[in-house]
């Protein structure tokens, strides 16, 4: 496959610049419109709650003495290089995996502004049910979700064609 064609697949960086936007706005407005750390109540077991993660996923290594930031800022820069390498690299029929490295990239960078430029990241999707309380989470957090999920279907799918076509070899 030609450098020109690799190219092609990144028209789909128009995703992950939309996923971008639509984090960064939300963010602002969460954090412009909500106090820190008080819920409003918008379904019975849904709060917009405004909280900073200076962790990663489900606030891990939130409590440590800061180094994490820097190092979440590092791991993001090599994820984000190598999701935009995956995608030079797929076919031009492979758009499900494209969109999907897509949402994850957007929800990379969306996270990865916050961490450069407040420190943390901002959350205030916040479910509940009696008293569990899902960790708050936001649309970059959602967007890397449905990407992995979709990364993960891609991959059950490709194993189950693999399987298929072995098993036609071995009857031929």
């Amino acid at each position: 496959m030609s450098a020109v064609n690799n190219l092609k697949m990144l028209h789909w960086l128009w995703l992950s610049a939309l996923v971008v936007g639509v984090d960064l706005f939300s963010k602002h407005m969460a954090s412009t419109n909500l106090d820190y750390a008080v819920s409003v109540p918008v379904l019975p077991y849904f709060n917009f709650t405004l909280l900073h993660n200076t962790g990663a996923a489900f606030s891990f290594l939130a409590d440590a003495s800061g180094w994490q930031r820097w190092f979440f800022v590092l791991l993001a820069v090599i994820v984000s290089a190598m999701l935009v390498l995956w995608l030079v690299r797929l076919r031009s029929d492979e758009k499900w995996i494209a969109c999907a490295l897509s949402l994850v990239l957007g929800g990379a960078l969306g996270n990865l502004y916050d961490r450069i430029v407040l420190g943390y990241v901002v959350d205030f999707l916040h479910f509940f049910y009696e008293n569990y309380h899902f960790p708050a989470f936001n649309l970059a957090d959602s967007a890397i979700t449905v990407g992995a999920i979709m990364i993960a279907i891609d991959i059950f799918r490709q194993h189950k064609h693999d399987d298929s076509s072995q098993e036609q070899e071995k009857t031929s």
